[in-house]
């Protein structure tokens, strides 16, 4: 039986955990993201950027993140913590979760330049992510 899922994690869930969770699924990984102060809507300037690499997010929705989806998790990646208090690596430790941590600017606010860089950083890490022989065997039975 195969573990669970990578789970992304981000602030608000509404940009660079939604993009690490859509490169992952391309990549054929079993993926997921959440974040522990969900905004009301994924960022549309992500979804713009997303969208020239021909995947579609716009009916995606920030989810909150839950003690269940790191529990489930075979591997948690945080894609930085930006607000210290929302940061989830106390109880990602405390789970004994395997935790990788990304330092990713955050694409709020950002002009859709500079949002294409964050998206094209995260696409590398997320296909070093899914040919990575540590990872696969995480999420392998």
């Amino acid at each position: 039986m195969a573990k669970g899922p990578v789970l992304f994690i981000c602030v608000e869930n509404a940009g660079r955990s939604q993009m690490a969770e859509a490169f992952a699924r391309k990549h054929g990984l079993n993926a997921q993201s959440a974040g522990t102060i969900p905004s009301s809507k994924i960022n549309p300037i992500v979804v713009q950027a997303m969208h020239e690499r021909n995947i579609d997010i716009s009916n995606n929705h920030p989810k909150t993140l839950t003690p269940e989806m790191i529990e489930q998790a075979s591997l948690v990646v945080i894609m930085g913590c930006s607000i210290e208090e929302a940061c989830p690596k106390p109880i990602i430790a405390q789970m004994q979760k395997k935790l990788i941590e990304w330092h990713l600017k955050d694409p709020k606010g950002k002009l859709l330049e500079e949002v294409r860089k964050i998206r094209d950083e995260i696409e590398s890490k997320v296909r070093d992510l899914s040919t990575s022989t540590e990872v696969l065997h995480a999420m392998s039975s």
